[in-house]
């Protein structure tokens, strides 16, 4: 870019790294499978929730294009800051204050989502012990879910979870996403065919008991369209960058993946009505032998996705190690915590806690709603601090060239800056211009701008800007 300064080049270029290998196909999947989780079971019991199939797909639809909204977002702003994580994004845009607090809600937030991700494979591998051995008074001890859900997280999900980059995963995301697919046909089927021993009585069609009712989908919908967190690492590890392109594989993504779940939940809620359980394969018979193959490959999905999750846990950490040795070695430390001495206790490390925290806690059917609020934080406020500090940061014409990005870019960010002028209008009782620009963040060539959060609350700070 053409007069940019010394202090806003460090803003947008990029740390050298190795050259980024993945293709647009392998980023369709690894983004799919990223959302494809735990909340496929869970979509009929929203939809019924919801008052209905109608209610709950138009609430659907309306979230999904601030899903996208997001991602795009996103990468235009990991554009912008030049950082390849997600709480790199946060922290090198909106400052230092709003990048801890990310951390600290991206651990937690994938740290419990660990946890239900290793109940759900349990469950899934207890009824399968009970399909195996049906007439056995007492199981055997190799069939308990604490022997083997402990040895499949030794033997697959650690080895899957020890790579040093995610673009590995876009081969085991490609045999995840089919497993859900199946999943998903398996219930359509069961639709039309009738599962074993159920009965259909005709039942009243269920209406909402209240407006706010309907919305009792959305923490469903943050939860089972979560794919935000690794949106960041995934834009980095592309061959191109480009910010049309990667909008189109956020759009092909989440629709692949809005097709997938709203034919799991319309389905799932029609077969079973108010009957319907909120993990849609405990409604099934458990002698099932497409049912048991519905849950093995299940399991299988989830084992993929395992990965992922921790590869974004694992940066976190990654980042508080480099830190740490740099404040007690110094700056000049070689500290790469990517190495295998440093990753792999890491690794070891997550593993170890959300297998003790899936075997030993109760039932974690409560804490989804929790993880789909928290998630909302980084679905859109997150996103949404990031777009306001990077349209301060650079202009978004001269980065994004297809129209109807600048359209969406654009719409977006001139809300954010009406919003802005509205408040300083009532703030100040005129003087407009000098309002907004006494409210607006510094543009002096001392370096990039960091928009505080106080700016972004509406602060009227005095601070310097270049005149146009």
């Amino acid at each position: 870019m053409e007069g940019q300064t010394p202090g806003s080049r460090g803003l947008l270029e990029k740390p050298a790294a190795a050259s980024p290998s993945l293709s647009s196909l392998g980023a369709v999947f690894i983004l799919l499978k990223s959302a494809l989780g735990a909340g496929l079971l869970n979509f009929p019991w929203a939809f019924y929730q919801a008052g209905g199939v109608g209610p709950a797909f138009l609430v659907e639809l309306v979230s999904l294009v601030f899903l996208i909204s997001g991602l795009v977002i996103l990468g235009y702003a990991a554009s912008v800051s030049g950082q390849d994580t997600y709480q790199g994004v946060v922290g090198g845009l909106c400052g230092p204050a709003i990048g801890m607090l990310c951390e600290a809600c991206f651990i937690v937030n994938l740290l419990m989502i660990s946890v239900a991700f290793l109940r759900v494979i349990g469950d899934q591998l207890e009824k399968l012990c009970d399909f195996l051995l049906p007439s056995a008074a007492l199981q055997p001890w190799y069939t308990d879910q604490r022997f083997t859900l402990t040895l499949l997280s030794l033997l697959v999900i650690l080895p899957l979870s020890a790579p040093r980059e995610i673009g590995f995963q876009k081969y085991t995301s490609i045999l995840g996403t089919l497993a859900a697919c199946y999943l998903a046909l398996v219930i359509i089927a069961q639709y039309y065919l009738g599962p074993q021993g159920l009965v259909r009585e005709p039942r009243p069609a269920r209406s909402p008991s209240s407006w706010t009712s309907v919305f009792s989908v959305f923490p469903t919908i943050c939860f089972g369209f979560q794919c935000h967190e690794a949106a960041v690492s995934i834009y980095c590890s592309m061959r191109n960058q480009s910010l049309s392109h990667w909008a189109l594989v956020s759009v092909l993504s989440l629709l692949a993946c809005c097709l997938i779940y709203s034919l799991t939940g319309v389905y799932g809620f029609l077969t079973f009505q108010t009957d319907v359980s909120a993990d849609i394969l405990m409604s099934y018979p458990g002698n099932d032998g497409v049912i048991i193959v519905a849950r093995v490959l299940f399991a299988v999905s989830i084992v993929t996705v395992y990965p992922i999750v921790l590869f974004l846990g694992r940066s976190v950490m990654q980042g508080f190690w480099r830190r740490s040795c740099c404040q007690v070695c110094g700056p000049r430390a070689l500290a790469d915590p990517s190495r295998l001495g440093v990753r792999m206790p890491m690794t070891i490390l997550w593993v170890t806690v959300t297998l003790a925290m899936a075997l030993f806690l109760p039932d974690l059917s409560e804490i989804i709603g929790i993880i789909g609020g928290v998630s909302s934080f980084f679905i859109f406020i997150f996103p949404g601090l990031c777009l306001i500090c990077a349209i301060s940061a650079e202009p978004i014409g001269p980065r994004v060239k297809n129209p109807s990005l600048q359209v969406l870019l654009g719409g977006l960010g001139s809300g954010v800056c009406a919003r802005r002028h509205l408040h300083l209008r009532a703030e100040h009782g005129g003087g407009h211009l000098g309002a907004l620009l006494r409210g607006g963040p510094s543009l002096s060539r001392r370096g990039p701008p960091q928009p505080t959060l106080a700016w972004l609350l509406g602060s009227s700070r005095e601070t310097s800007v270049i005149p146009s």
